[in-house]
């Protein structure tokens, strides 16, 4: 079974510039062209489709991404390349994660005062707190009153 480009597009949620754009970009090498010269994707295609977009949804630049492609056209010879490639951007996403952890436990602290029964006091505290330490350090005071 063959995909035209519109169906692509909606099947992953990309605009068809998007894609036009990955194919420009080279991280669509695998795709081929019908006589009429339109792309036809087919279930295979698909599957690479797949990997960029989780590849690009994880942080991996669109350089690393037509890097990873080319050792897949490559062959067999590329594996230990892939997986240096892939290794390597697996860790940066176990960082990303682990920011994002600690983020979130930053709001989750902050929206903890702000629902809590007495946030008026905790907040006016530490407002009188950073304009003490404002006026300590001989410091403007940001805060309105």
């Amino acid at each position: 079974m063959t995909y035209t480009i519109k169906e692509v597009s909606e099947l992953f949620d990309l605009s068809i510039y998007t894609l036009r754009y990955y194919d420009k970009q080279g991280l669509l090498p695998f795709v081929s062209k019908n006589k009429s010269g339109y792309r036809e994707f087919t279930d295979s295609d698909l599957g690479f489709i797949h990997t960029i977009c989780c590849l690009k949804n994880t942080g991996m630049t669109i350089k690393d991404i037509r890097t990873y492609i080319a050792y897949c056209m490559e062959g067999t010879a590329t594996i230990e390349a892939r997986e240096q490639l892939l290794s390597t951007h697996r860790k940066n996403v176990l960082q990303q994660m682990n920011d994002l952890e600690n983020n979130l436990k930053e709001i989750d602290r902050k929206l903890d005062v702000y629902t809590a029964p007495n946030a008026v006091e905790i907040i006016n505290a530490q407002r009188r707190f950073s304009s003490m330490e404002k006026e300590k350090n001989a410091l403007a005071n940001p805060f309105l009153d």
